[in-house]
């Protein structure tokens, strides 16, 4: 069976988070034994793009230091690193790292922060889909892989937690190109899944301090929940998230995904929670995406009719120009290249969007929102 083990933590107060992240990875006895004397460790965390911690979008620097004590405490060598989406280079890699309080915990502890921004070629012949995929060359050199994640909503996934932070060991720009390839929730699940499974972290731990509902991952609006979560099974790990954030599991496309393949049911009952009990918890249910909605004729009309309605109603980005200030991020991270700033003013090619969001997630400054047709109030809740 399966262990979750979950601590509360009503702040980010560093005394207060260390001892809750100490309590969550003692829940769970494997790890130590697992974790060698010696061992490199790269501890992937969530750095999408260039915020403050209080903003909720990436793993807190107070989580990811406690993190890092935790490993050197068991003689580990440990590097922090990411891919953030955009360009992958040093000078933005520095620029991210300050902002979001990692230079700061490499200050407090002594730890690496990765600033190789080479790439790798594997062949991943276990892949169900991505047989054949570019990471970051630190994810490839270290003994073993913590993954801190965040917990948020998503506007393609519903969810991110675990497995989806995964996708950060994909270089930079390439994370659009295989964005445009996996373009519906799916077939990127069966993506994310597959580099879940190569990179195999030896465990798991969601910052849930505080999360993010609504427009996630980056746009929604701050939800203070007071928990830490870890395990060494991310689809479980998941699927506790998931349940807290009020979602039935299986919503979730990784975590169903993770149950076709026999990683992971999806069932609660299948769970070995510590620490603090599910039942003890509770949170009211998560605003979800704008982006997402459940079709009201699902089995009701023929398939190719109800994704006909899907794609003819689907939600689409709009810009809001007051807030825009011409970066060009929305174009740079734009899997279908089909934004123009030539204007000076993104402008966007509705025909050919292929309803990501990435520009939405990227975006600095809030300025892209997610608009429903008129109609999808009426067919999708």
């Amino acid at each position: 069976m399966e262990i979750v083990s979950i601590a509360q933590a009503k702040s980010y107060k560093q005394e207060e988070v260390e001892k809750a992240v100490y309590d969550c990875l003692d829940g769970i006895p494997g790890i130590k034994g697992r974790l060698k004397n010696g061992a490199r460790v790269l501890v992937k965390v969530n750095l999408l793009k260039k915020n403050a911690p209080e903003d909720a979008v990436t793993t807190h620097p107070a989580v990811v230091e406690a993190i890092v004590r935790y490993l050197q405490g068991l003689g580990c060598s440990v590097i922090i690193g990411d891919s953030p989406g955009g360009p992958y280079n040093v000078k933005r890699l520095i620029s991210i790292y300050k902002a979001t309080g990692m230079t700061q915990v490499s200050e407090n502890t002594g730890c690496e922060l990765n600033y190789d921004t080479s790439a790798v070629a594997i062949l991943n012949e276990k892949a169900q889909k991505l047989k054949q995929m570019q990471i970051i060359k630190i994810a490839e050199e270290v003994d073993f892989i913590v993954s801190a994640a965040k917990f948020k909503t998503h506007g393609m996934m519903l969810y991110t937690g675990g497995v989806k932070n995964l996708f950060g060991v994909i270089p930079g720009l390439t994370k659009a190109e295989y964005h445009f390839k996996m373009n519906n929730a799916e077939n990127f699940a069966h993506h994310l899944v597959d580099i879940c499974e190569y990179i195999k972290p030896v465990f798991t731990i969601i910052d849930a301090i505080e999360g993010m509902e609504g427009d996630g991952p980056s746009a929604g609006e701050k939800r203070q929940v007071g928990l830490l979560l870890a395990s060494e099974n991310p689809y479980a790990l998941d699927t506790v998230g998931a349940h807290i954030m009020g979602m039935r599991p299986l919503q979730v496309p990784t975590v169903k995904v993770a149950k076709e393949r026999g990683l992971f049911s999806g069932e609660l009952k299948e769970l070995s929670v510590r620490g603090l009990q599910l039942e003890d918890i509770h949170i009211p249910p998560f605003k979800l995406p704008g982006s997402l909605g459940k079709s009201l004729v699902s089995g009701k009309v023929p398939q190719f009719v109800e994704e006909f309605l899907i794609n003819a109603l689907r939600a689409q980005p709009v810009f809001n120009y007051n807030r825009c200030i011409s970066c060009g991020e929305c174009a740079r991270g734009c899997p279908a290249k089909i934004i123009d700033m030539s204007s000076g003013k993104p402008i966007l090619d509705l025909n050919k969007c292929i309803s990501c969001f990435c520009c939405h997630e990227l975006c600095p400054k809030k300025a892209v929102t997610i608009k429903k047709h008129w109609l999808h109030r009426l067919l999708f809740r």
